[in-house]
């Protein structure tokens, strides 16, 4: 039972390209599918969302492959681990915070 959904935050250089960075991460063991994302495009870097989800993601080889690439994760926003793959559900609460912002 190892991690099945992870989702980072990370700032990588303009190269590689996410699509030569998602093909290479997704050659990694225990990835099933692999999604990156550009949010925020700077003179010299990229902010991009990457997620992931397999059966047993390695987050050592995910992230030596991430330091490799020039990139550095910015922060783990989302895991999700067991035997079963649990989706976030938005609560009534959710809902009312958002309301508020």
């Amino acid at each position: 039972m190892g991690i099945k959904l992870l989702v980072l935050d990370i700032l990588k250089p303009h190269e590689p390209t996410i699509i030569e960075m998602a093909s290479e991460i997704a050659k990694c063991k225990g990835i099933i599918g692999c999604n990156l994302a550009v949010f925020e495009i700077d003179k010299n870097v990229e902010n991009v969302k990457l997620t992931l989800e397999g059966d047993n993601i390695n987050f050592s080889e995910i992230k030596k492959l991430i330091d490799k690439i020039g990139a550095t994760i910015h922060s783990i926003d989302e895991v999700a681990a067991g035997e079963k793959l649990i989706r976030e559900v938005t609560t009534p609460q959710d809902r009312d915070t958002k309301f508020m912002r």
